[in-house]
Order: C-alpha cells, then structure tokens, then sequence
C-alpha cells in the first residue's frame, strides 16, 4: 500500500477560523506531551486522536451528502490515524486539519460541522486537546441535522454515542475536561 500523504493546505486569510473557541486560554497539562512538558504519554495522545477519529467520521455522513465528490474530510481523518500509526509526520498531518477546515466553507451547518470536526480530529496530532474539539463538532453536527425541535434529542443521543466510545483508561479525564471546557464549547457536553 503507498504511503498516506498530507494535502497542501490552502492559505489561510486573516481572522479566518478565529471563531472556533475549543482550545483553553491556559492549557491544561494533562493534554501536553511528556516530551513538552506535560503529563500525556503516547500512547494516550494516540487514544485521544483515534477517539476523536470516530466522533468525526461518525457525523461524516453529513459532509458527504451534501458534498459527495470532496473527499478532503475523509481523507484528513485517514492522515490522523497515519499520524498515529507513524506514517505521517505532525507537522504535515496539522496542515491537513486546514484542508478539512476549508471543506466547510459556504456548507450548510451539519456539513460544514461535519467538516470542521475531521478538521479538529486531524489537528490532535499537533495539540491533543483538540480531541475535544472534534467531539464538539460532531454533536454541533448531529444537532443541526434536525428539526429545531428534535436538536436537543440529537444533541444528547451524539453525546451517548460518543461517551459509550471514550477509551476506559481516559474516561474519567475525558469527563473532566468536557465539564471543564463546555461553555467554550458551546455548552454541547451537559447531559
């Protein structure tokens, strides 16, 4: 099989994807690496980005409904799991986080969440804390694949699925920072 390869990411504009809250202003080391500093081992930064590898490609669907010969979110989550596998370098799976982000572009809201969760999934690579950010966009994605009214239930059944997949050895710190980071996440984690 030939190596995986990260697309080129398109250049950014200024201001473009400030809208995005996820990350803390104070980083938490517990998401940090070891060899930078924090308390994450590999093998947990691996975790994190496979878990949120499923949260994004479970919403994927809605991406490739409304877009279905642009296969950049897909394949941003293919160069994540390369990245855990050490196929792929950091530096060139975060470039590809940008492809997925300029995915979204002028998408109808479940598409363009869809495509902004593949993009944060990918961008565990260079920060792990984004793990929650991916797992964000996918409920934001779920939720507005409905009815105003039925939001709130699908909100809440994403959120089931995705915490019946949290690794168990990570679970409990997974819970804490979706208590800790929900109001920057636009409150998606309650229930």
């Amino acid at each position: 099989m030939p190596p995986i390869t990260a697309p080129v990411a398109p250049p950014r504009r200024p201001g473009e994807y400030l809208s995005m809250p996820i990350l803390p202003k104070e980083r938490d080391p517990r998401f940090i690496t070891i060899r930078r500093g924090g308390s994450l081992t590999d093998e947990d930064h691996h975790l994190l980005a496979e878990w949120a590898a499923l949260c994004a490609e479970h919403v994927l669907p809605f991406f490739e409904h409304a877009r279905p010969g642009d296969a950049r979110p897909r394949e941003a989550i293919a160069v994540g799991r390369a990245w855990i596998r050490g196929e792929v370098r950091m530096r060139d799976a975060h470039r590809t986080a940008f492809v997925a982000n300029a995915a979204a572009r002028g998408l109808p809201d479940p598409a363009k969440f869809a495509a902004l969760a593949a993009g944060q999934a990918v961008a565990v690579a260079h920060v792990a804390a984004h793990y929650l950010g991916a797992a964000a966009y996918a409920i934001r994605a779920a939720a507005a694949s409905v009815a105003v009214g039925d939001a709130e239930g699908a909100r809440l059944r994403e959120l089931r699925w995705q915490r019946e997949r949290i690794p168990a050895t990570l679970r409990e710190l997974v819970l804490e920072d979706q208590r800790a980071r929900n109001d920057i996440c636009w409150g998606v984690f309650t229930g």
